[in-house]
């Protein structure tokens, strides 16, 4: 799963958890490092690709749905891995409103931040739209949202080896 800050990535992931399926929110447990720009001008938070990497082949050995969550420069590189890539989305005004009042995490609450979340979205939001084979509006009910997901990998439970509703 993918998505801007403030469409409800982690919240999901957490829902998600809480039925019983395997998780991971790379924004936290050292799953990303700051790495250079494939154009050498800069540092950008990227996957740990030893990690990701490693945590795929784990998952191709059980089958067992996993699902991924995070936005990082370098997640494409993992999308062939991937059966579904899913872009939360939510309108501007509700992830801006979500950031500002989220207690699990203090990004978004200065005015640069929410500058960047702002520039972001008009940027890189229509790059993960571009890419997603699944697109999931986050204003809908969150039992909704984690249904859709569940459907998701129940759909494709009999396919061994590929994440089931992946990506970033």
């Amino acid at each position: 799963m993918t998505g801007m800050s403030g469409v409800g990535k982690s919240t999901v992931l957490a829902r998600l958890e809480q039925r019983g399926y395997r998780t991971v929110d790379t924004d936290v447990g050292g799953w990303i490092e700051n790495a250079p720009l494939p154009d050498g001008t800069g540092m950008e938070p990227q996957w740990r690709e030893d990690r990701i990497e490693a945590l795929i082949a784990e998952h191709e050995h059980s089958g067992e749905p996993l699902f991924i969550g995070g936005t990082v420069l370098n997640q494409q590189e993992f999308y062939p891995r991937f059966k579904e890539i899913v872009l939360l989305s939510a309108p501007l005004s509700t992830m801006l409103e979500r950031v500002a009042t989220r207690s699990t995490n203090p990004y978004g609450r200065t005015a640069e931040e929410r500058d960047r979340i702002v520039a972001d979205t008009a940027e890189v939001e229509p790059l993960l739209r571009s890419s997603a084979t699944v697109e999931i509006d986050t204003r809908r009910p969150i039992d909704e949202v984690v249904d859709h997901l569940a459907s998701l990998a129940a759909m494709d439970r009999g396919t061994a080896g590929t994440p089931h509703a992946g990506s970033a």
